[in-house]
C-alpha cells in the first residue's frame, strides 16, 4: 500500500482556566528526558523490550483559557494548515463555555481532533458527558489530579492514533482512486472492444456488398471516378463526375487510353502514374494538367489504387479540379506580396517625406528674392523640381501599396475623362489617336479626382508603350449593374452600382507568359533605366483603395483592354470655386512645435520665426509635455508630427495639452501615419493635418488659417 508523505503532527492544545494546569501539562509533555526514563522504563516491564527512538517525541503546545479562545485557536490552526492533533480540555471553566459546551463546539466543525477531558470527581459523571457529548471513540477522560506517565502516554497514544486516521482516510481515498482508475479503464476497454466488434461487423457487411450498390456507389458519386485496366491502360468505366471534368462521354472514353485522348497535358503523366503504383502501390494527390475535350487546361491532383477484379488487375483513379484552388491561392500570394511591399513603402515614406521637406523647404527659401540671373538660381531650380518629383514618387509607392490618403467625393465621369484627355494628346504624342467616349447623361463615381487621373495616365503611358509604331488609344465609361450571378465570375468583384472607366489600346496585346504578373511591383518588360515596374501595380492600388477590381482583356497582336469597376456615387459633385491664395500673413502668436527630426524642426522653427511667431521647440512628445507645464506665455497652436519615439505619438501629446486648453488649436503633420489611409486629407480627428513634404508657403498659410479659424470661434462665443 502506498505511504503517506504527511508528516506526523504532535501539536496539541491546552485549554483550562488555570495556567497551573497549563504549566503541569506542560513540564510533563516537555521535559522529555525525564519523562521519556519513565515511560521507557513502563514499556521495558511491560514488554520485556527497549523502546524505540520514536517514543523521543517532541510536542508542540498552545494554551488558551476559555472556551471560546480554545475553538478560536482550532480554527486558526486549520486555516494555516497545521491543525491540532489533541486538545486536553478541562470541564469547569467559569465564567464562559464548560469543557462539555466547548467539546461540542469544536466538534461541530473538527470531529477529528482527539480530546482528553481532565476532571475531578465531583464533575460531571461519565454518563451525563456522553449524554450531551454523544459517544465518539476520539474522547479520553482524565482524572485529577493526573499521573505523569499516564498523560505522557496518553499524548502519544493520541497524536499517534489522530495520525493513523487521516493515514486510513488518505489510503480510503487513494484506493477509491485506484478503483476509479481501474474502473475507468475498464470501461474505456470495454468501450473499444465494443467498437472493435461494430467495426469488424460493418467491414463484414461492406464486403458483402454486391457489384451492383458498388457500382451504384460509383457513378453517383460527385468526385470523378475512372476504372483502368493495369495492362491495357484502357478505360472499362467512369461516373458523370468525370465526363465533365474531361468533357468526354462515357462511351467516348470506354475502350480508350489517356494517351490516344490526349487528356495529360504532359505526355510522361501516364507512365508516371503506372511507375508509381508499381513501386508503391497506390499514387496519392499527384499534381497534373488535364486537357479536356474542348481543349481547356485543368490544374487536377490525381489519386490511383490497385483494385482486383474477377483475378484481372485495374486501377481506380480519382481526380480533383483544384484549378479555382490555385487561382485563389495566386490572388492570395499577390495580396500578401502587395501588403508587403506597402508596409516597406510605408516606412520609406515616413523617413524620405522627413528628408524631402528638409530639401524642398531650404532650396524655396534660397530660391526667394534670388535675382533671375543668379548662378544658383538654376541649380536650386533643379533641386527643386528633383525633391518634387521625388515625393511624387514617394505618393506612388503609397498608392499601389494601398496606404495613400484619400480625399473621397462624388466626380462626375465626364469631366475626369475630359480633362484627362487634353492632357494625354499633349503627353502621348501625335503617332496615338486618342479617343474618349463619354456617356450621354450625368454619371458619378465616388472617387479622390487626383488618383483617378493617376490610374487613367498610367494606364494610358502603359498603352503607348505597347504601340510604338502608333495606334488608337480609347477611353470610356459607363454605368453598370453588377447582379450576384455575375460578381461569381470575378473573384474580387461584388454585387452593386458602379462606374466601369475603360482604357484599350491596338498595341501588341500581352504575352500569356507575362499576364499573370502584369500587378506585380518592379515587375517589367522595359529594358533597364526605361521603367520602374510601378505603373500597373500603382493602378491595381488605387482601384483596391477604392473598393473596386480590375479586369483585364488582352489576345498577342490583337491589343488590351483595362476595365476598372469604381462604386458608383448618388451625390451631385460640388462646384470648384475659383479663390486666388491670399497673401501670406504672420502674427505674434505662441507656437509649439513638436518633432523629433533636428533638420525639419529647425527650418518649420525658422519659417515661422520669420513671420513674428513666438516659436517654443520640442523634440519629442515628452519634451513637448514638460514644456508645456514650464512655459508661462500661453500656446496658442500645437504643430506635432504623428509619429514620434520616445512613447508619446503626436496625437497623444494634442489630446493631453487639449485637457488643459480646449480652445488649442492642433496641426497634425506625417510623411505617412499608419491607419490614417482612407482619412480625409485636409482634417484628422476634428483637427488639421498637413502632409509632408510641403512648402513654407504652405506651412505659413495653413498655421495662419488656423489661428484664424480660433479667432472666428472664440467670437462666436463671445456674441
Amino acid at each position: 500500500m502506498k505511504e503517506s508523505k504527511e508528516p506526523r503532527n504532535n501539536r496539541i492544545l491546552i485549554i483550562d482556566d488555570n495556567p497551573a494546569i497549563h504549566a503541569d501539562i506542560r513540564k510533563i509533555l516537555a521535559g522529555r528526558e525525564k519523562a521519556n526514563d519513565a515511560l521507557t522504563a513502563a514499556k521495558n516491564a511491560l514488554f520485556g523490550a527497549e523502546a524505540c527512538e520514536s517514543d523521543q517525541t517532541e510536542f508542540e503546545i498552545e494554551s488558551a483559557f476559555q472556551g471560546q479562545e480554545g475553538l478560536q485557536k482550532v480554527q486558526e490552526a486549520e486555516a494555516a494548515g497545521r491543525p491540532f492533533a489533541l486538545a486536553f480540555v478541562d470541564v469547569r471553566m467559569p465564567p464562559g463555555w464548560d469543557g462539555v459546551e466547548t467539546i461540542n463546539r469544536i466538534w461541530q466543525e473538527y470531529p477529528n481532533l482527539q480530546i482528553i477531558i481532565c476532571t475531578a470527581y465531583s464533575d460531571y459523571s461519565w454518563e451525563e458527558m456522553i449524554q450531551r457529548i454523544g459517544k465518539s471513540d476520539s474522547l479520553l477522560i482524565l482524572k485529577k489530579p493526573f499521573d505523569n506517565i499516564e498523560v505522557l502516554q496518553l499524548a502519544h497514544a493520541l497524536t499517534e492514533k489522530w495520525h493513523l486516521s487521516r493515514e486510513v482516510k488518505w489510503q480510503l481515498k487513494h484506493l477509491d482512486q485506484m478503483v476509479s482508475q481501474r474502473t475507468t479503464e475498464l470501461q474505456s476497454a470495454n468501450e473499444q472492444l465494443k467498437k472493435e466488434i461494430e467495426e469488424r461487423m460493418l467491414l463484414e457487411n461492406a464486403l458483402r456488398l454486391s457489384e451492383d450498390r458498388f457500382s451504384k456507389a460509383f457513378k453517383a458519386s460527385p468526385i470523378p471516378l475512372a476504372i483502368q485496366s493495369l495492362r491495357q491502360e484502357q478505360y472499362v468505366d467512369a461516373n458523370r463526375g468525370f465526363e465533365q471534368v474531361t468533357g468526354y462521354s462515357r462511351d467516348e472514353l470506354m475502350g480508350r487510353t489517356p494517351q490516344e485522348l490526349g487528356l495529360w497535358n504532359d505526355p510522361g503523366a501516364g507512365t508516371a502514374i503506372l511507375r508509381t503504383l508499381q513501386d508503391q502501390m497506390s499514387v496519392r494527390s499527384m499534381p497534373c494538367r488535364l486537357r479536356s475535350k474542348s481543349n481547356q487546361l485543368r490544374d487536377v491532383l490525381l489519386s490511383a489504387e490497385l483494385l482486383d477484379l474477377e483475378g484481372e488487375p485495374y486501377f481506380l483513379t480519382t481526380v480533383q479540379d483544384v484549378t479555382e484552388q490555385l487561382q485563389l491561392e495566386s490572388q492570395l500570394r499577390q495580396s500578401q506580396k502587395m501588403e508587403a511591399v506597402g508596409q516597406l513603402a510605408a516606412g520609406v515614406a515616413h523617413d524620405f517625406n522627413n528628408v524631402l521637406t528638409v530639401i524642398q523647404g531650404y532650396s524655396t527659401l534660397l530660391l526667394v528674392g534670388k535675382p533671375t540671373e543668379s548662378a544658383d538660381r538654376v541649380p536650386l531650380q533643379t533641386i527643386a523640381a528633383a525633391a518634387e518629383r521625388a515625393s511624387k514618387l514617394v505618393r506612388q509607392l503609397l498608392m499601389f501599396s494601398r496606404k495613400q490618403i484619400l480625399h473621397v467625393c462624388p466626380l462626375a465621369a465626364q469631366a475626369v475623362l475630359s480633362e484627362i484627355a487634353q492632357m494625354l494628346r499633349r503627353v502621348l504624342g501625335e503617332h496615338i489617336l486618342v479617343k474618349v467616349v463619354a456617356p450621354a447623361g450625368e454619371l458619378l463615381l465616388n472617387a479622390d479626382e487626383g488618383m483617378m487621373e493617376q490610374m487613367l495616365m498610367n494606364l494610358a503611358v502603359n498603352a503607348r508603350d505597347a504601340m510604338p509604331d502608333g495606334g488608337s488609344l480609347t477611353i470610356s465609361a459607363e454605368f453598370v449593374e453588377i447582379s450576384p450571378s455575375l460578381a461569381q465570375n470575378n473573384q474580387e468583384a461584388r454585387p452593386g452600382r458602379f462606374v466601369r472607366l475603360s482604357v484599350a489600346d491596338t498595341g501588341c496585346g500581352i504575352p500569356p507568359d507575362i499576364f499573370p504578373r502584369i500587378f506585380e511591383p518592379f515587375f517589367t518588360t522595359k529594358p533597364v533605366g526605361k521603367g520602374t515596374g510601378l505603373g500597373l501595380a500603382t493602378v491595381y492600388g488605387i482601384v483596391k483603395q477604392h473598393d473596386g477590381w480590375v479586369e483585364v482583356e488582352s489576345q498577342p497582336g490583337k491589343g488590351s483592354a483595362f476595365h476598372v469597376f469604381i462604386p458608383a456615387a448618388t451625390a451631385t459633385p460640388a462646384e470648384p470655386l475659383a479663390i486666388e491664395p491670399p497673401p501670406l500673413k504672420g502674427g505674434n502668436e505662441t507656437i509649439l512645435v513638436v518633432e523629433d527630426e533636428e533638420q525639419v524642426r529647425g527650418l518649420v522653427g525658422g519659417v515661422l520665426k520669420s513671420y513674428g511667431y513666438n516659436v517654443i521647440l520640442a523634440n519629442s512628445g515628452k519634451e513637448a509635455i514638460e514644456l508645456s507645464s514650464r512655459i508661462k506665455e500661453k500656446v496658442h497652436l500645437v504643430l506635432t508630427d504623428m509619429i514620434m519615439p520616445g512613447g508619446f505619438s503626436g496625437r497623444q501629446v494634442a489630446e493631453g495639452l487639449l485637457a488643459k486648453d480646449p480652445a488649442l488649436r492642433v496641426i497634425y503633420t506625417s510623411g505617412y501615419s499608419p491607419g490614417m489611409e482612407g482619412n480625409d486629407l485636409d482634417r484628422v480627428g476634428g483637427h488639421d493635418f498637413l502632409a509632408k513634404p510641403y512648402q513654407p508657403a504652405t506651412l505659413v498659410q495653413r498655421v495662419r488659417t488656423c489661428l484664424d479659424a480660433r479667432r472666428e470661434t472664440r467670437a462666436e462665443v463671445h456674441a
